[in-house]
């Protein structure tokens, strides 16, 4: 996963007007049910985070990218999890994490709707709180709204988290 995320944050720094195109792929599979349990994507971002102020990218672009692409991710797999109901868990790869949608579903059902908010930025809930919040019915506006707000809070919380870290080891080692 190393290896991935700095390839691409490589990538990015030679061709920065792919970073926000890129962000947006990589926050959809990070936010996207089944997706973001085989491949974790919140390294990279926080890598092409880090180039932010170290490259001049423009911040605004790639956090707006982000965000959408991680409310689209939820937003598909509430709809996954609205379409096919109890189906989901026998479906790979839950049914290998048979734990993961009760744990979802138990956290939905206690908090409501800010359980999405929250489970924006735990991985094993992120992948399973919009199913849940599909499959047991949560009002479709009240998913969107706690959807959208939170992921362009959980894209600026990383891609931040990059840049911070990067200015850190500028400041400390002067390695960028």
């Amino acid at each position: 996963m190393e290896q991935f995320a700095h390839g691409l944050a490589d990538f990015v720094r030679a061709h920065q007007t792919w970073a926000a195109p890129i962000v947006f792929v990589l926050a959809f599979g990070e936010s996207l049910a089944f997706i973001s349990l085989l491949i974790p994507a919140w390294g990279a971002l926080v890598a092409i985070g880090a180039l932010i102020g170290a490259s001049g990218i423009s911040f605004y672009p790639v956090w707006i990218a982000g965000g959408i692409g991680a409310a689209l991710g939820d937003w598909v797999s509430y709809w996954f999890g609205y379409r096919y109901k109890e189906q989901v868990a026998q479906m790979w790869p839950l049914s290998r994490y048979p734990e993961l949608l009760p744990r979802g579903e138990a956290f939905v059902r206690s908090w409501g709707v800010p359980s999405i908010f929250i489970g924006r930025f735990f991985g094993p809930l992120r992948a399973s709180v919009p199913l849940a919040a599909g499959i047991f019915e949560m009002p479709y506006w009240s998913f969107q709204a706690a959807n959208f707000v939170s992921a362009l809070i959980w894209s600026a919380a990383l891609l931040l988290f990059g840049d911070v870290i990067a200015k850190i080891m500028e400041w400390i080692w002067g390695v960028v």
